[in-house]
């Protein structure tokens, strides 16, 4: 029985319907069968049914298409209930999700046909019920067996990803192998969530690299969690295991809506809105070169210290993740000025422009902590594009309609200033601490071209740096800015989290018009 065949034809069954019903769905539960069960298990992995079970509430789960067959008559006797995916419906903390788990004891999780069929189907009625997808991906990719209808089935995932995008929240756990057509559907994915050790994601596996390019690499080196989450930025997150995976994306859906058209569900809150941290009015040096640690001002100003940070490993020099503020639900931007003094690069513009853009689609406002010396210089950024994919993060912040709110900390210098949610990239309310620093360039820099003639031909060697403070006198403070109506207020460090509070509570039923158009068409 454990590796028993699908009875496709049996010529007569004397027992109840009851009784057959009854056995289907055992053969049904067991997969691709006992030993592959075991298999999996060995490799440390659950199999499809008990990660739906450990990801929802309990006893929640509602299994659709569960007898569902492979149509195609090359698989013979390979084809099981099912057809290598379980899809359905449950709870996650009473809210309603749908989810698709790949089932790698059937064919390796290779797509097929109805496989596709049936993801296709779960994801259309999430779509429907305005509720997220969630999948858990286990694939080793098309199913060669059915050939080009296996790609057209791939294409149906593709085409539903993407109308479905920014309407509601799809999350994707790669919870082992994912290549070729497999990695695609998750990677147009709000979010993608690795689990250490067993997963890896790529286009192209080691052997068609070693045979293409004569080059050897692992599994692990090509697409594991340390270059998908590190180098590519294609991973969000990398969880310990697979059971922290879960936890981390019934998290992470705290956060978020179930659809575009309702607001993030707030929690009562158990922290002071009105709670003050005077550590953060000593936090910046009186340095304007030494770092500080952004994460410290972020943590001290949301609820209860907690931030879940999104990307925490690509591109450092820029913080996005979510916090609560009064319990309720927003998005953090911030620049990091302990690494690359907080820079903007071509990565850690693409980083924050994904994430101002799912914060605007699902109704999250946005909270940005400035402290940017400008946009990383260097030939290899130029030849790389950072003007074009700087440009992004500039739309990004003009685009988004979500209420805005602006503290710069410290430096705001030229095109980098506008671009980290300015005045008039229209984020509405903008304040600044007294350290802010906020010029078309730093201080030291415009002084040498201001000054240059003067400098030369003076003999007191202490010029320059009266020159220097002369600058950040006249031009470079939030007062000068605050005079013009650009900074719309100067407040002090530790009252941060008061200040932001009351700015997103006088924010809460702003509306926002904007031409009529088909789309925007940000530069890709």
């Amino acid at each position: 029985m454990s590796d028993k065949k699908i009875p496709i034809s049996e010529k007569k069954d004397n027992r109840s319907t009851m009784e057959r019903l009854d056995d289907l769905n055992r053969l049904a539960d067991l997969g691709g069968g006992e030993s592959r069960i075991e298999q999996q298990h060995k490799k440390g992995k659950k199999t499809a049914r008990e990660r739906i079970s450990l990801l929802l509430d309990q006893g929640s789960f509602v299994e659709i298409d569960k007898f569902a067959v492979s149509p195609m008559s090359e698989l013979g006797e390979n084809k099981r209930y099912g057809d290598g995916v379980v899809t359905g419906y449950g709870t996650i903390n009473g809210r309603t999700v749908f989810v698709f788990s790949h089932d790698f004891t059937v064919l390796g999780g290779s797509l097929g046909v109805m496989f596709g069929q049936k993801v296709a189907k779960v994801m259309d009625l999430a779509l429907k019920a305005g509720s997220p997808i969630i999948g858990l991906n286990d694939s080793g990719g098309a199913r060669i067996q059915e050939g080009v209808q296996s790609l057209a089935a791939f294409s149906q995932i593709f085409f539903r990803n993407t109308i479905s995008s920014g309407v509601i929240p799809q999350i994707s756990l790669v919870l082992g192998p994912c290549a070729g057509g497999a990695v695609y559907s998750p990677a147009m994915t709000d979010f993608v969530i690795m689990s250490d050790k067993s997963s890896y994601m790529f286009i192209t596996g080691p052997d068609v690299v070693k045979a293409a390019l004569g080059q050897d690499v692992t599994f692990e080196e090509l697409g594991g969690p340390d270059p998908s989450s590190t180098e590519s930025g294609v991973a969000h997150f990398v969880a310990p295991s697979e059971e922290d995976s879960f936890a981390l994306t019934r998290r992470l859906l705290s956060f978020l809506p179930s659809n575009n058209s309702e607001l993030p569900s707030r929690v009562e809150p158990s922290d002071d809105p009105n709670r003050e941290d005077v550590s953060l009015d000593s936090i910046v040096p009186s340095d304007s070169n030494k770092p500080y640690e952004m994460k410290q001002v972020i943590s001290t100003v949301m609820d209860d210290n907690d931030f879940l940070e999104v990307h925490a490993r690509w591109a450092p020099n820029i913080i996005v993740g979510f916090g609560r503020l009064d319990g309720a639900s927003v998005g953090v931007v911030a620049n990091q000025p302990s690494y690359l003094a907080g820079a903007l690069d071509i990565n850690s513009s693409q980083k924050a422009a994904r994430f101002v853009r799912t914060c605007d689609a699902f109704n999250i406002p946005i909270v940005t902590l400035v402290d940017v010396p400008g946009y990383m210089p260097g030939t290899e950024q130029e030849h790389g594009g950072i003007i074009r994919h700087g440009s992004k993060l500039l739309f990004a912040y003009c685009e988004a309609t979500v209420p805005k709110v602006t503290v710069i900390t410290r430096k705001a210098y030229g095109g980098a200033y506008c671009a980290m949610g300015s005045k008039y990239s229209k984020a509405d309310l903008n304040f600044a601490w007294p350290s802010a620093e906020i010029a078309v360039m730093g201080p030291e820099g415009a002084t040498n071209i201001i000054y240059r003639s003067e400098i030369e031909k003076s003999t007191d060697p202490s010029i320059r740096d009266k020159l220097v403070n002369e600058y950040k006198y006249k031009f470079a403070n939030p007062f000068i800015a605050a005079e013009s109506g650009i900074i719309d207020s100067v407040i002090k460090p530790s009252q941060t989290r008061k200040e932001v509070i009351r700015a997103l509570r006088s924010l809460e039923k702003k509306s926002e018009q904007r031409p009529m158009k088909k789309h925007g068409n940000i530069q890709l």
